[in-house]
């Protein structure tokens, strides 16, 4: 007689882990996190229309050399627009957008998989996003060239190449960005990841300079020889290969294939290995000391920064304190200063300097932008970098998530909560926006408008910080809890990229009065312009931090349940 067996749930063979898992997990979190938040749905409803927005654009703008039997231009808009297009998807993760983190990788750390398993299954997550669908529709459109310049087979190398080319984006996006994270995670490294990100970023103005002056110069023949060199490299290799067959070179796109497949690989090894030390580091708090008696005295003493020793041992300067040491610490903050600190030096040079004539003609439009620069553009340009400082802080709050509840508990007023965080950005900001507005006098040998620069400057921040202080109020929201500093919960890019318009338009018309001023006084305003813009910049600081306060008084409990990440 058989005996039968009973075999329990533990003894049954585990199924395996496949990227089809990673998919419907990260599904099913959106799904939760959009339940009875019609905010989180609008701003995703409004990322996925801009997003169809762009690919359509994209899509034709692509497709159009094909369809027009331009094989010259189809190549062109292949290999520059591709090699673009995976740039951007490489920096602007690190300077804008970031990346999307309904899965962070850290809540992985300790469940038994393989570093194989974890990598694919994150990787075809992250390709289950807006992003990468809206770009996916609009590189279509050189499936569209490659099939009505070379016929069916050349479309199909097309397509096989767009899809090869959206991996490559995707994996190019979470490498980069992984490994920055753990490059500003480590303080003894810090340095060298804010110089290496500050010359990453720093690259694209003389880029754009150089395709400027080339289409001006209109070159054809240069630029062709261009985008044959580029459609070699990984940038725009996967772009061409449909073009490479409509022009009969199928060897040629089966080698760029070949050559995007490799980029795949070493970007998903790069992300691996950067991705586990992620992991171990946000697993491990580190090695503890017990510190008590004197030395816990001396670490209570310790509290306040050598920059903020001037503070009064009070509440207010306790805020200061903290929020000081955390900008330079918490690697998303320390990331935003270092957008702060590249932009406001290159963007006024762009302006007050003319790019495209620069890179084409050299030191005679150098010295004719500087003989050519007024008050009135220096102001326009002053006015940008200052608002585009304070920005940072449209989203204060959600750079604390739950830690905020201690301030809800303690009962911290809402005017001094925000006064002491202005003040505490400021000591950072302050003295970047004093290096941009000398280095622009020296620049164009204008000392005597230094005055006109700095005013402009502090009073267009000032401005800023008076307007961001009401939107993070009213429109906070979380981030991700991940050591990644350019990580974003889905739907919080197209938040962040609304609240920063917004403030910056907003901020901007509260500064217009000073632009009028430099246009209006003349020699006057070179004197004025300085003490005039530090009391406008203070005043409209103080006035904000004023109103928007009341604001923060009522608000507190509903702002921290916006902040606080949903597990």
């Amino acid at each position: 007689m058989a005996v039968p067996v009973t075999v329990t749930a533990a003894e049954r063979p585990a199924r395996a882990v496949s990227p089809r898992h990673f998919v419907r997990l990260k599904l099913r979190v959106l799904g939760n996190n959009f339940r009875g938040q019609g905010w989180r749905i609008a701003l995703f409803v409004g990322g996925v229309l801009v997003g169809l927005w762009f690919a359509v654009s994209g899509f034709f703008g692509l497709a159009a050399p094909g369809l027009a039997g331009e094989s010259r231009y189809a190549l062109m808009t292949a290999a520059f627009g591709g090699g673009l297009l995976t740039f951007g998807w490489m920096l602007l993760p690190l300077v804008f957008f970031g990346v999307d983190e309904t899965l962070d990788p850290a809540r992985f750390a300790l469940l038994p998989l393989s570093r194989r398993t974890l990598v694919t299954g994150l990787f075809a997550a992250a390709l289950v996003s807006v992003p990468a669908l809206s770009t996916l529709l609009a590189v279509a459109g050189l499936v569209v060239t490659a099939g009505a310049l070379g016929g069916w087979f050349a479309a199909l190398v097309g397509l096989l190449g767009v899809l090869l080319g959206v991996l490559l984006c995707v994996a190019a996006a979470r490498a980069v960005t992984s490994a920055f994270a753990t490059m500003l995670r480590s303080r003894r490294v810090r340095d060298l990841a804010a110089v290496l990100l500050a010359v990453v970023a720093a690259l694209l103005g003389p880029l754009q300079l150089l395709v400027l002056g080339a289409v001006q110069q209109a070159d054809w023949d240069r630029l062709t020889g261009v985008a044959r060199v580029v459609g070699w490299t990984p940038f725009g290799a996967p772009w061409t290969a449909g073009v490479e067959v409509a022009e009969g070179h199928a060897a040629a796109a089966g080698l760029k294939l070949l050559i995007t497949v490799a980029a795949i690989g070493v970007l998903l090894l790069w992300w691996s290995r950067s991705l586990e030390s992620a992991m171990v580091g946000a697993a491990s708090a580190g090695p503890s000391r017990d510190r008590r008696g004197a030395v816990a005295g001396a670490a209570v003493g310790q509290l306040f920064p050598r920059a903020v020793g001037w503070a009064r041992r009070d509440r207010f300067g306790a805020l200061v304190a903290r929020e000081c040491r955390y900008w330079w610490r918490d690697a998303r903050r320390r990331a935003n200063l270092i957008t702060v600190a590249v932009v406001g030096i290159f963007v006024p040079l762009m302006v007050n300097l003319g790019g495209s004539r620069m890179a084409t003609e050299g030191g005679a439009a150098f010295g004719e932008a500087t003989a050519n620069a007024s008050p009135v553009l220096v102001s326009l340009s002053m006015l940008f970098v200052g608002v585009l400082a304070s920005v940072t802080l449209a989203n204060q709050f959600g750079f604390d998530g739950s830690a905020y509840a201690a301030n809800v508990v303690a009962g911290v007023p809402g005017r001094v909560e925000l006064r002491a965080r202005m003040v505490a950005f400021s000591l950072y900001v302050v003295p970047i926006l004093g290096a941009v507005a000398l280095v622009l006098a020296v620049v164009l040998g204008r000392p005597g408008w230094l005055g006109v620069m700095a005013g402009g400057l502090f009073a267009a921040y000032g401005c800023g910080l008076a307007i961001n202080a009401a939107v993070s109020v009213l429109g906070g929201y979380s981030l991700p809890e991940t050591s990644n500093p350019f990580a974003m919960n889905t739907g919080a890019g197209m938040a962040r990229g609304l609240y920063a318009l917004v403030s910056m338009v907003v901020s901007a018309a509260a500064a217009v009065p000073l632009v009028v001023a430099a246009a209006l006084l003349g020699d006057v305003w070179l004197w004025l312009a300085l003490p005039v813009g530090l009391a406008y910049g203070l005043g409209a600081a103080l006035l904000g931090a004023y109103l928007a306060g009341d604001a923060l008084d009522r608000r507190q409990p509903e702002l921290l349940a916006v902040v606080t990440p949903r597990r």
